[in-house]
């Protein structure tokens, strides 16, 4: 083990079995709170993956000295939040097809997710009310302090588990292809299984403060008319006073702008036809 009072320490534990989580327990309650991910010879390592081989460990926080790791795990982490509360909010009324998430760092000032709703909400603008209530639904997620559990898979088992994405199968096509074992880390977070373009942290819970700011149309592409989802969070062991936040809030409801945007085969409309409902 490595990080303050830990140098030196040596923990016996399981392989293929005990996670960083799980010499975290071994240690303080202190280090189970708070830590968010690890480094594993160097390495980013999610809290909840499997340790593979002796090696060196240090918990990473959000209060270490360079979080800059941490920071852009967590942005990407509320991405993923958002991508979640996006594909239940409209239920089954209408198809929604998640597209690759821009990773776009912290000092972006907001952290994103693109999206293509169903063809027949193309002229629809969401109101303050319809953000609100993906706000809703992210708190109730975060409220559930589910765990963000990492998935090393083969290519088969990621193609069905998105056999209802076109979309998210070319990106898993495209991950394994790119990876010299040939597999794919999928990430579980209660019953929703996502991609990601890297680690994330241990769980919904280390978010606090957490809005969904804006809906940009991003106008037409592959999949029919993108829209980029945007947010604003700090983490629990990170506050800011109204007035700060009020200012970044205003920062990240301005759009991203994100320098390439990957490209497939458009959507087909569904039969449906009623008006939107976010619930």
């Amino acid at each position: 083990m490595q990080g303050p009072g830990l140098d030196g320490t040596l923990l016996v534990m399981n392989r293929g079995m005990s996670t960083p989580l799980s010499c975290a327990r071994h240690l303080t309650e202190h280090h189970v709170t708070n830590s968010v991910m690890a480094l594993v010879d160097g390495e980013l390592w999610p809290l909840h993956q499997p340790l593979t081989h002796s090696c060196s460990l240090t918990l990473l926080t959000f209060k270490d000295s360079d979080p800059t790791l941490v920071n852009q795990a967590y942005w990407r982490s509320c991405a993923a939040l958002l991508g979640q509360v996006l594909e239940t909010a409209f239920k089954d009324d209408y198809t929604v097809e998640l597209l690759s998430t821009p990773e776009v760092p912290v000092t972006s000032g907001a952290f994103c997710c693109d999206v293509a709703l169903d063809p027949q909400l193309d002229s629809w603008t969401p109101s303050e009310e319809s953000l609100r209530s993906l706000i809703r639904g992210a708190q109730q997620l975060i409220h559930q302090d589910l765990a963000w559990e990492p998935l090393e898979v083969v290519p088969s088992v990621a193609l069905e588990a998105f056999s209802h994405s076109r979309c998210k199968q070319e990106e898993v096509e495209q991950k394994a292809a790119k990876n010299p074992k040939g597999t794919v880390m999928l990430y579980r977070c209660g019953d929703h299984v996502l991609l990601s373009a890297g680690p994330l942290v241990a769980r919904t819970g280390l978010c606090s403060q957490y809005e969904v700011t804006a809906l940009h149309s991003l106008g037409q592409g592959p999949w029919g008319l993108h829209r980029r989802a945007q947010g604003l969070s700090l983490p629990l062991q990170l506050q800011a006073h109204h007035t700060v936040w009020r200012k970044l809030r205003q920062r990240a409801e301005k759009l991203v702008e994100v320098s390439t945007v990957e490209e497939a085969a458009p959507l087909s409309p569904p039969d449906s036809a009623a008006p939107p409902t976010i619930q």
